[in-house]
């Protein structure tokens, strides 16, 4: 499987950039891919070791629309939290000071 078709990019919020520190970074994944296919696809964009992969679901939110207010559902993300050497880190996720 293309690591294009895995990964559809990086989960950049607070908690996630705290994680960074402790070699932790979390990335927005397609629902149908396994953990071997996310830890394959890691490895192959960035050049690093996967230890772990840890990956979860996020349900989708109700949001009522339209002048008769129905109920719209989000589509179901999954996000994956990877775990890597000791030592090495991924650019993307880097701040710049």
């Amino acid at each position: 499987m293309i690591a294009l078709n895995v990964l559809r990019g990086p989960s950049i919020t607070e908690k996630s950039m705290a994680k960074t520190a402790s070699g932790r970074y979390t990335f927005e994944v397609a629902p149908h891919v396994t953990k071997g296919q996310i830890k394959q696809a890691v490895e192959e964009t960035f050049g690093v070791k996967v230890l772990g992969v840890k990956t979860l679901k996020v349900a989708g939110k109700t949001h009522r629309v339209g002048r008769f207010r129905r109920k719209v559902i989000t589509n179901i993300r999954k996000k994956a939290i990877v775990q890597l050497k000791e030592g090495q880190k991924i650019e993307v996720f880097e701040t710049k000071s």
